[in-house]
């Protein structure tokens, strides 16, 4: 049906290029590429499929735009680091090629994501008659979609929505990061933000938590209050949204080595000069910790991302919990990767099958929730996070 182009070979860079290659009907050509080509060709090794590899500089426009050129994808999946999302939808806009990532662009200079920079883009993917889609991983991506769900099937209004994100899972590791350290760290210490009232209110970083008793044999975990991406697009496109927050959870362990490195400043994003030459602090601290990508084989226990809903349904108030759970080893087993890749990587799967196969269509900039949760849903059940939906 599509030749696609994926950029990025991390962690979920490898589950999309092997869950692209087990539905060859719809991406009957994928190339993968990055800066460093010898990922590439790591993960093309692990696929019977042939699979196209290239190096590009994702920071550098004309050379993603060279390359897409010379390709000619129906899409261009972006699974790079959140600092290129611009570069690599300027590209797609000299191109006319659709877009898809799965997290909002953020400088490199400052901690700091909002969909503002991608939402400027809307004019100008909608002139050229592009789509945009924005977010389609699983928190963002998912959780919006769970949430477009249950507005669509559940609830006349949603007055209350809590996004709840738990890893119990364990990599043995004294301290590591499960995806990219550097966003790791810069998303956990930046200040609780969230949807009350009509306006965004802040916290200090992680002093806003509480229990939850998750569902599976998971257990009560201590969930603390940040701000993600997704409650900004949410409280948009859905304004009867009264209260919006996001939680985590993190492991005792993880808390008390990311309050040292804190303390001793190596969580900074500004330079400091060192042997005469400026050097990032937490840059530095992402070269010295274990790559994300060691970590498939090493980790075991499941994950549980869902959403809670409050609001009223005939009149009624009614709460209901969605969630998916995911198995680490499982993963693994499947595709090399460990569940924190797994589980954003095969969305942005089905984000692109959504768009090639039709049932998504627009020109413009998109986030999930203003799609057909519909389709989105089934496609989770079919290709490997199966979700469950309750009454609480």
């Amino acid at each position: 049906m599509a030749k696609v182009l994926i950029i990025g070979a991390g962690g979920v860079g490898q589950v999309v290029a092997h869950k692209c290659a087990q539905v060859p009907e719809v991406f009957t050509e994928i190339v993968l590429a990055s800066r460093t080509k010898a990922k590439c060709d790591a993960i093309a090794a692990q696929i019977a499929r042939p699979i196209e590899t290239a190096q590009v500089d994702a920071d550098n426009v004309a050379e993603l735009t060279a390359l897409i050129e010379r390709v000619q994808p129906g899409l261009v999946i972006n699974v790079a680091l959140p600092y290129q999302d611009l570069t690599i939808m300027d590209a797609c806009l000299a191109t006319g090629v659709n877009y898809l990532d799965t997290a909002n662009y953020e400088p490199r200079d400052q901690a700091k994501f909002e969909y503002s920079w991608q939402w400027a883009y809307q004019e100008r993917f909608r002139e050229r008659g592009l789509m945009a889609l924005l977010g389609s991983g699983f928190d963002p991506g998912v959780t919006n979609v769970f949430t477009a769900w249950l507005r669509k099937h559940k609830l006349d209004r949603i007055r209350e929505l809590d996004i709840i994100d738990c890893n119990a899972g364990d990599h043995g590791q004294p301290f590591a990061t499960n995806f990219n350290p550097e966003i790791n760290i810069r998303e956990v210490t930046a200040k609780g933000r969230y949807w009350d009232g009509g306006q965004w209110r802040e916290t200090d970083p992680l002093s806003v938590s509480q229990m939850f008793d998750f569902p599976e044999g998971i257990g009560p975990r201590k969930i603390y209050l940040m701000y993600h991406e997704e409650l900004e697009s949410l409280v948009k496109h859905l304004p009867e949204i009264e209260t919006a927050r996001f939680w985590m959870t993190f492991s005792d362990n993880y808390l008390k080595h990311l309050e040292v490195l804190q303390n001793v400043g190596m969580t900074r994003i500004d330079p400091v000069l060192y042997n005469g030459q400026e050097i990032v602090p937490l840059q530095f601290l992402k070269a010295v910790l274990p790559d994300p990508g060691s970590l498939g084989p090493l980790t075991k226990g499941r994950t549980c991302i869902g959403c809670v809903a409050r609001g009223t349904r005939d009149g009624r108030e009614e709460t209901h919990y969605i969630y998916n759970i995911c198995d680490h080893e499982a993963c693994y087993r499947e595709v090399g990767s460990q569940a924190i890749s797994y589980t954003t990587g095969v969305p942005a799967m089905i984000g692109a099958l959504m768009m090639l196969t039709g049932k998504w269509q627009g020109a413009g900039v998109f986030n999930l929730e203003q799609l057909d949760p519909d389709p989105f849903m089934d496609a989770l059940n079919r290709y490997g996070l199966p979700w469950h939906a309750t009454t609480l």
